[in-house]
C-alpha cells in the first residue's frame, strides 16, 4: 500500500453546503461537522488551554467543548471544512490531532481514520450516521485516562493524511494545503483504540497513538 502523504492547513477555508448533493457529499458534509466538534473536544481534553477557553454545548444531544477564543475556532473550522472535498473523494485516509514536546517530536496522536464508499448510491440516513458518530463523543469523553501527560509548552497540530496528493492546479481548495515536514516517528507506535464502526457508507475508527519504548531510548 502507498505510504500516505501527512499535510497540514495553510490558511482558511469555507465550508458550503449544496443542494442535491450525492451520498458522498451528505457523508462528508455530515462528517466534517462531526470533526470539527470532535477535534475541538480533543484540545479540550488534553487541558493546554485554561477551563475558560471552552464553553460546554450540546451537539448530537452529546454535551461538547465549543472554543471561546476566535482565532482557535477559526484555526479548528477552516482546516476541517477545508477537507471537504477530499473526503467526499475518499483521498482522506486519517485525520489527525498532533502533540509534540519542545523538541517538536510527537509525543501522542488521536487519529480519525475514515472510509467513505465511493460505491454508494443509496440515500443517506442522517439520523443513523449521526447516531452512530455520537458514540464517538461520548467515548471521547471518557477517555483522558488512556491518554499521556503532556509536558509544559508542548503545542499541536491538525494533520491529514491523503491517499494521494491533492493537486492545486486541479482545485481552489487543495491550495490551503501544504506538506508538513516535522519529524515523524521511526518505530510503529503504540494503538490505543477507543472507538470504530462500519457502515456501508462510512468507516471510522477512532484511536490514539504513543511512542514506542524502542523509540523513547532512542530519543
Amino acid at each position: 500500500m502507498p505510504k500516505s502523504k501527512p499535510m497540514i492547513p495553510f490558511s482558511g477555508g469555507k465550508m458550503e453546503r449544496k443542494d442535491n448533493q450525492s451520498p458522498q457529499g451528505e457523508i462528508a458534509g455530515i462528517l466534517v461537522e462531526f470533526l470539527e466538534v470532535a477535534i475541538t473536544s480533543v484540545v479540550s481534553l488534553k487541558g493546554i488551554y485554561p477551563p475558560g477557553a471552552f464553553e460546554r454545548r450540546k451537539y448530537m444531544n452529546v454535551v461538547v467543548q465549543r472554543a471561546r477564543h476566535p482565532q482557535l475556532r477559526e484555526y479548528i473550522h477552516s482546516a476541517v471544512s477545508g477537507l471537504l472535498p477530499f473526503v467526499q473523494k475518499g483521498l482522506v485516509e486519517r485525520v489527525a490531532v498532533i502533540f509534540y514536546n519542545t523538541d517538536n517530536i510527537p509525543i501522542e496522536r488521536f487519529v480519525f481514520k475514515l472510509t467513505v464508499n465511493q460505491s454508494f448510491g443509496s440515500h443517506v440516513e442522517e439520523s443513523d450516521l449521526k447516531f452512530s458518530l455520537r458514540s464517538f463523543l461520548i467515548k471521547l469523553s471518557i477517555s483522558q485516562p488512556l491518554t499521556t501527560v503532556l509536558p509544559r509548552d508542548c503545542r499541536w497540530e491538525i494533520t491529514a493524511y491523503f491517499r494521494s496528493l491533492p493537486q492545486a492546479s486541479a482545485s481552489k481548495d487543495a491550495e490551503i494545503w501544504i506538506p508538513t515536514d516535522t519529524k515523524q516517528w521511526q518505530q510503529p507506535p503504540l494503538i490505543t483504540p477507543i472507538k470504530s464502526m462500519n457502515s456501508e457508507p462510512l468507516g471510522l475508527q477512532l484511536y490514539l497513538e504513543h511512542p514506542s519504548p524502542s523509540e523513547l531510548l532512542c530519543g
